[in-house]
């Protein structure tokens, strides 16, 4: 178990990238924690240390954005709208897995992800502009 503390954007994309050098194709990486949080900021730390350039956006109208790297294929999953396991098979989610992308999958209790994920990511407020990041799992 990792534990960061963040006082800032730059900080959350800091612990991003720092998971991104500990993740192997096909893995899945499962975040808890409310809205505002910083799961996409820190998503955006996990695609830079895969050697991706890409814009990273939240993906909660298009439940799915792609962003490949130099060293990876990194799925981006927001599953807030959805609202069981069938959702998530029918967005076509285990594709990607079984492809080798490394999944982050933001929300993804909804769908119950978090207990089979090699890595879970839990956020939590201190404060305004302060965050505790636990990150739990394989390797970790």
């Amino acid at each position: 178990m990792r534990t960061f503390h963040s006082h800032s954007p730059a900080e959350t994309e800091q612990a991003g990238e720092w998971l991104s050098k500990r993740l192997s194709p096909g893995d899945l990486v499962a975040f808890s924690g409310g809205m505002g949080m910083g799961k996409t900021v820190f998503v955006r730390g996990l695609a830079r240390g895969l050697g991706s350039d890409a814009d990273v956006s939240s993906p909660t109208f298009t439940l799915i954005n792609e962003y490949r790297g130099e060293t990876s294929r990194l799925c981006h999953m927001d599953a807030y709208r959805l609202t069981s396991a069938e959702d998530l098979e029918a967005t076509g989610f285990y594709d990607y897995l079984d492809n080798g992308w490394i999944a982050a999958v933001e929300w993804s209790e909804t769908v119950g992800l978090l207990d089979g994920a090699a890595v879970r990511v839990r956020f939590e407020r201190l404060g305004d502009n302060e965050r505790r990041i636990t990150i739990e799992g394989a390797g970790i």
